[in-house]
């Protein structure tokens, strides 16, 4: 049934609005932190972006901004390669092995997307405090290595792949590890670039774990940075405080940008062959 004119429009009128409406407060957040005092608190408001760019520079010297997006980075980058690899080795044993209790095992990886961090933070911050973990990368880094949303994400796309190459595989004596590196994971790339995205930006964001596992200003992560600007600016110089927004959005979206065909495609399953 093809759209009229009217249905067209329409419906493109809605697409922009919902745009529009979601983009907002990053757009506010932009125009505020090039802003004075005086002009954030402006009556009425100004609602378009002025030339006083200082605000960035305030922002990075105030709270070492650049040492915590390096910690960030680091912590990220090494949480998302970690969730990956444990996440395609486990979807392969699950998809590809028959052991006993399989069913019950991937069960329980499931429903430990019922136990998020700050359910189970009291008992980790012990056990990492056991191993003398506490102010380090390991400490930040290893209780998020596994990753039963990607192990999910990993078991859904094998499924997908027709059993046929895994018997082509045996026929040419292909070890299981190397079907898994030089056919599957090629096949899954899309995948992996979707939860490279999701997992990234969702470690980039921790701040309950990062306090508790962190006492010197130089393990502090970028969500910690912006807390402590709000509180370095007793006159609520939203100017700079925005502005250290700004600057740390800039790492997830550089990961989004590079991955977003991937990201898109990653969820459909069904359509890739």
């Amino acid at each position: 049934m093809k759209r009229t004119r009217l249905q067209t429009i329409a419906l493109h009128a809605v697409i922009i609005l919902s745009i529009m409406i979601v983009s907002l407060p990053v757009v506010l957040s932009f125009v505020i932190s090039t802003q004075t005092p005086a002009e954030v608190y402006s009556s009425p408001p100004k609602l378009l972006p002025s030339a006083h760019f200082s605000n960035y520079t305030a922002a990075w010297r105030s709270v070492s901004l650049g040492r915590m997006m390096l910690n960030s980075t680091i912590i990220a980058a090494a949480v998302t390669a970690g969730k990956i690899v444990f996440s395609l080795l486990a979807a392969f044993a699950f998809t590809h092995f028959d052991f006993k209790g399989k069913n019950l095992l991937f069960f329980i990886v499931i429903i430990t997307l019922l136990l998020p961090i700050p359910v189970r933070i009291v008992a980790l911050f012990g056990i990492v405090s056991s191993f003398g973990w506490i102010d380090t990368y390991a400490g930040l880094i290893f209780p998020f290595l596994a990753s039963a949303t990607g192990t999910f994400l990993f078991v859904q796309r094998f499924r997908t792949i027709p059993l046929e190459l895994l018997d082509a595989a045996k026929m040419d004596g292909c070890h299981p590890l190397r079907y898994l590196f030089q056919i599957l994971i090629p096949l899954s790339k899309n995948s992996i670039g979707a939860l490279t995205v999701i997992e990234f930006i969702y470690i980039w964001n921790q701040y309950l774990w990062p306090l508790m596992a962190t006492n010197s200003k130089q393990m502090r992560v970028v969500q910690i940075g912006v807390k402590m600007l709000i509180q370095a600016e007793a006159m609520n110089n939203w100017g700079v405080i925005m502005a250290g927004v700004m600057i740390t959005m800039i790492p997830p979206l550089f990961v989004f940008f590079i991955m977003q065909e991937s990201f898109m495609k990653g969820f459909a399953l069904a359509s890739e062959k």
